[in-house]
This record gives structure tokens, sequence and C-alpha cells, in this order.
């Protein structure tokens, strides 16, 4: 079962925009698994301390973008293949980098100040 132990909100995104993001990474990183089961909607809601509609929101979400299928008392499951992991790849890093450009242009850093940054803490953090 997919774990949401280590799952924390962060204050000003929606809870069930959280939760779907959270189902995603974890296919990117490969720590959930097609076939992988989720947890309850009731479950998960008495877990995160959410309203359980908002859970529902969130695996609608993950339904309607064919992430995973719900079956009438066995619960959900992930259905995702390679390809897919690649398209959620490249959005959620899309995602990314385009917050972190507005971040650094709101901080008036250049292009050439940025790319200097990143190649610093890519090689300070290359242990890891």
């Amino acid at each position: 079962m997919i774990s949401f132990e280590g799952f924390r909100a962060i204050e000003g995104v929606p809870i069930y925009l959280q939760i779907v993001n959270h189902i995603k990474r974890g296919c990117v990183a490969k720590t959930i698994v097609n076939g992988d089961s989720l947890p309850s909607r009731r479950y998960l809601s008495a877990l995160l301390r959410i309203n359980p509609m908002t859970v529902q929101k969130a695996f609608r979400l993950l339904e309607e973008e064919g992430l995973i299928s719900s079956v009438q008392g066995s619960g959900s499951f992930i259905t995702i293949d390679n390809e897919r992991i690649i398209r959620i790849k490249a959005e959620l890093l899309n995602d990314e980098i385009r917050k972190m450009i507005a971040s650094l242009k709101q901080m008036g850093i250049s292009k050439d100040e940025a790319v200097e940054l990143i190649v610093r803490q890519w090689e300070e953090n290359s242990d890891e």
C-alpha cells in the first residue's frame, strides 16, 4: 500500500493537489509502481486529518488523468506505464523550474547569475 508517512502539507497549496503530486512524485521516483494500492479514502482523510471530500477530489483527478483505477469494494490502484512516468517527470520538472525562475526574477537575479548558482549548488550536492 502506498505510504503517506512522510507527507507534509504545504501552506498555500490545496491539499488535494498535494496528494496528487505526492502520488506523481512517487511514480517518478519509482517508490510507487503500477499495481500499488492506495489507502482507502476514509483512512487517508483520517490520517491526514482532512475532509474525506478532499481525498475524493484528489482521487477523482488521479482517475481522470488515468493514474489510478478504482474498483468498488476492492479499492484504488496505480495504473501507470513508463511512457506516462516520463511525461509526469517532465511536467513536474517544468513546474518546479517555472517557480524557481519566477522567484529568481523577483529577486533581480540575472540568467547568468542563476546558471552560476545552479551549477555551484549542483556541484556542492553531487555526493547526494
